[in-house]
């Protein structure tokens, strides 16, 4: 039997494929775990420059297997029991608070529809790329509880109150190209080139200084939770950490080396 989790190296691309077809790739706790330790892999082989997420058939993924979730045995009547939630025991908030900070790029690919908790998964990624035909919905208003493993709040942060509406509360469903419309997404492929064009955007994604790359991300994300005078202090000592290291010193000689040779 396949592993519910494939994992492929493209030299500095690490790719990783929700393998559960038949189950419409639903994510339960082997998923979870395996892409847990790819994260951790991304994070400390130098080698990794970036990691990409897809799926297998015609579904990324109907989101969290709800038969595989793990409870408390009593009905959530204590705060103790409401704290196991908030703390993630048992539930994907750690894995996608772990996605969220990694120093290295991470991309999504949907090639089919995009529901529930691999939504939310989708929004700790730095890059979300859709097929033509991908599709995107949040059901747990459906059953009587909200995306609570980041999604609420990082929707809201990504898209605003107004879009975050439309998934949270009333459930409803973006194609691709409003997804791409709203910013949900940065980029939709046609189908018949989906897959060639994801793996060629992941190629120029690594093949990119990598602690400019780090630092962007970083910067990037405190950028978003400041004010402009603290973010544009921020951007700078990033810079500036960059301008006086190796890489670029090595960068900028090469690139004048080049420059001299053409003249």
């Amino acid at each position: 039997m396949e592993p519910d989790l494939l994992r492929i190296e493209h030299g500095p691309i690490l790719e990783v494929v929700f393998n559960r077809p038949k189950k419409y790739n639903a994510m339960n706790r082997a998923i979870g775990n395996g892409l847990s330790s790819a994260v951790a892999e991304l994070r400390d082989r130098r080698d990794l420059r970036v990691m990409l997420i897809r799926a297998n058939g015609k579904y990324f993924s109907a989101g969290a297997d709800l038969t595989d979730i793990t409870r408390p045995d009593a009905h959530g009547s204590s705060s103790a029991e409401r704290s196991w939630y908030r703390q993630g025991e048992g539930s994907f908030h750690p894995l996608f608070d772990e996605m969220e900070a990694v120093e290295k790029p991470i991309v999504v690919a949907h090639q089919g529809p995009c529901f529930g908790g691999s939504f939310e998964m989708s929004l700790s990624c730095d890059f979300r790329l859709g097929a033509a035909s991908a599709t995107y919905r949040m059901p747990e208003i459906d059953i009587g509880c909200l995306p609570g493993s980041g999604g609420t709040s990082r929707l809201t942060r990504l898209l605003g109150p107004h879009w975050a509406r439309w998934f949270v509360l009333a459930g409803e469903t973006a194609s691709a190209n409003q997804a791409l419309n709203m910013g949900l997404l940065h980029d939709v492929y046609p189908d018949d080139e989906f897959d060639e064009r994801v793996m060629k955007f992941c190629a120029k994604l690594a093949s990119l200084p990598p602690e400019a790359v780090a630092l962007s991300k970083l910067t990037i994300e405190l950028a978003a939770d400041l004010d402009r005078q603290q973010a544009r202090n921020v951007e700078r000592l990033s810079n500036s950490i960059l301008f006086l290291g190796d890489e670029h010193k090595d960068l900028i000689a090469a690139m004048i080396q080049r420059l001299s040779k053409k003249a």
